[in-house]
């Protein structure tokens, strides 16, 4: 096999890169694995190959069997969330997709969401499923011609638009009537299926010494998601903290034909797939829109007569969406860029279309003048960490593979002592709209772990 199966090798983080990889850490029997696999396919009688895939919050194996088979199994991270809400409602989704759509999804051959189950001795939850037909798009979306590009786009949302015509009563997570999910707390869904708690990642965000009771659905309307929104971003006390922490990099989810790339062969990892309002995705622009304007155009369109119920919402104006999409990430942004976005809200409250006075009033000026001084600085480090993960060739939340490692550690110190010193010799460090005219500022903002000022050489 010739590498660890429970501890995360794939890379390391410029920033609590001990704690990230702990994170990561599964702990599980490897060998029962194994076995459960060669019993989910009785014609095959050894493994020959195993390869390990790790992805943001799961762990995958893709087992070679000797009778040409591929099988699949996924362990999730503990940072993915309950882990057993989040594998019951993958499961449930997948299943509900399958019997209601024509999406192509790989079939689940085996699974199970607890455990310390007497029936599960592999010891983690756990799924098995069926490897996805064909080739990841991304391994041949640099070598298709624009008309297969457009035609796969075209295929996509095809099968997207089947998902999105799909009608539910409420927000939340999907699950079936014999999950873990409390009777008290699921709405009920067609045949086997209900609609529980949110098991996205946002509303669980905090420890259990924290005394607010948790909002985390099901919502029956927008008045009850919204509070959740704002619920779950003060669920956790650190909501002035100031930093940015950006979303994770997109999933390669889709599978195509290996002879017609614009073919869809799977559609894969429906893990965060979720009941949400139309506007929650109303600027998520995937990677292949922006390739070149033939592709553009051709997302655009497709987005606009395929699924306008999607698309509608990315013509309105974003000021009405985004103290929504602000309000839950507070105790990770800080309570500057909510507060931004409700301060704008109501200088164009009637631009915005709403009648009477916003019940948002604005502060004096000394007040807003304090706020403008503690958002340039909020501005100046989202600037700063995706300067630096460009600078360092890094992801934005600071990770590096591990082949480059020691490289990015060496310029990563390098980038900070140059930075340190260009503010220490700033001329213009009177000027009012610079944010950031200390040593003691830069390393509050700084995004990743730094050396202590007596290791750098520069502090007086």
């Amino acid at each position: 096999m010739g590498y660890d199966p429970y501890n995360y090798t794939s890379g390391h983080w410029l920033r609590d890169d001990k704690e990230e990889r702990a994170s990561r850490y599964i702990k599980f029997d490897f060998d029962a694995l194994c076995r459960k696999i060669l019993d989910l396919s009785p014609k095959a009688s050894s493994i020959i190959d195993c390869q390990k895939i790790e992805g943001g919050f799961n762990r995958v194996f893709v087992f070679e069997l000797d009778n040409d088979t591929r099988l699949v199994a996924k362990l999730p991270f503990a940072l993915a969330g309950p882990s057993r809400l989040t594998t019951s409602s993958e499961i449930a989704t997948t299943k509900y997709l399958q019997a209601n759509t024509t999406v192509p999804i790989p079939r689940i051959l085996d699974w199970s969401d607890d455990a310390t189950s007497i029936n599960n001795p592999i010891g983690s939850e756990y799924i098995i499923m069926e490897h996805a037909n064909g080739v990841q798009l991304h391994k041949k979306w640099h070598e298709m011609s624009d008309k297969q590009r457009v035609k796969c786009i075209d295929a996509i949302y095809r099968k997207l638009k089947e998902v999105v015509d799909l009608q539910f009563p409420c927000f939340g997570s999907l699950y079936s009537i014999h999950s873990p999910v409390c009777p008290d707390n699921r709405h009920p869904l067609d045949g086997d299926f209900c609609i529980g708690p949110h098991c996205e990642t946002r509303y669980w965000n905090f420890t259990a010494s924290q005394d607010l009771n948790p909002n985390r659905g099901p919502w029956i309307n927008l008045q009850q998601y919204c509070d959740g929104l704002v619920d779950a971003g003060f669920s956790d006390k650190r909501v002035c903290n100031t930093g940015v922490v950006p979303p994770g990099p997109p999933q390669e989810e889709h599978f195509v034909s290996e002879d017609d790339p614009s073919v869809i062969t799977g559609i894969i990892d429906w893990q965060d797939a979720s009941i949400e309002p139309a506007f929650w995705y109303a600027d998520e622009i995937p990677d292949f829109a922006t390739e070149n304007e033939v592709c553009t155009r051709a997302f655009d369109v497709c987005a606009q007569f395929l699924i306008p119920t999607l698309s509608k919402p990315r013509l309105m104006d974003q000021n009405l969406f985004r103290p929504f999409r602000y309000s839950y990430r507070t105790w990770k942004d800080g309570a500057v860029a909510l507060h931004h976005d409700l301060l704008d809200t109501s200088r164009n409250w009637g631009r915005l279309g709403f009648a009477g006075r916003c019940p948002y009033a604005l502060p004096p000026p000394p007040e807003l003048a304090d706020h403008q001084k503690k958002y340039r600085l909020f501005e100046a480090a989202h600037n700063l960490r995706y300067d630096l993960a460009g600078l360092l060739n890094t992801a934005t939340d600071g990770w590096v593979p591990t082949s480059d490692w020691e490289a990015a550690q060496t310029a990563h110190h390098e980038m900070f002592e140059g930075m340190l010193q260009a503010v220490l010799s700033n001329p213009d460090i009177d000027d009012p709209d610079e944010p950031v005219k200390d040593e003691e500022t830069l390393r509050s903002i700084w995004p990743f772990d730094i050396s202590d000022p007596a290791s750098v050489g520069l502090s007086e």
